[in-house]
């Protein structure tokens, strides 16, 4: 029931109109501020020509970027041991962040091909935090702490 003060009654408890109406505002203010906080989050992809390493890049506001390559098809050994308890495919992804080291995860490898903005050999591109160059080689990516990876069928490694 609301009384001659706009207020509304129920249980006892005393709420003015304008004040819901100031809180259904703040409800909304914050919701658009979420909506735009996550639109400043930034997703890019590339592949090599070969289209066997593929590529994500994704640089977030106030967060620091990562970037995951996996090399689709690879030969010899991994570019390091395969941990005990990963059941999963090991050394075919990379990833790393613009600071610290690079590491390999224990995922299932997507063999998917095509679909991704090509890097075409002899380009180097700069971005979150990340400087990758494509060659005929192979594909070498470092963060800001001069870690990385370097990937190519026939040999895969982390520095």
């Amino acid at each position: 029931m609301i009384d001659e003060n706009g207020f509304t009654q129920s249980n006892g408890n005393r709420v003015s109109s304008r004040f819901r109406t100031m809180l259904f505002l703040s409800s909304l203010a914050l919701g658009l501020w979420f909506t735009i906080s996550v639109s400043l989050a930034d997703i890019w992809t590339f592949e090599t020509p070969s289209e066997n390493i593929q590529c994500t890049v994704g640089e977030d506001f106030n967060v620091l970027s990562e970037i995951t390559c996996t090399i689709i098809q690879r030969a010899g050994p991994p570019a390091l041991p395969k941990p005990g308890g990963c059941n999963l495919d090991w050394g075919h992804t990379f990833s790393m962040k613009e600071k610290g080291p690079a590491e390999i995860l224990c995922v299932q490898t997507d063999r998917t091909k095509g679909g991704f903005d090509r890097a075409e050999y002899g380009v180097t591109g700069e971005f979150g935090g990340f400087i990758c160059h494509s060659s005929r080689k192979g594909l070498k990516c470092s963060n800001q702490d001069g870690h990385g990876f370097f990937l190519s069928r026939a040999k895969q490694s982390v520095f």
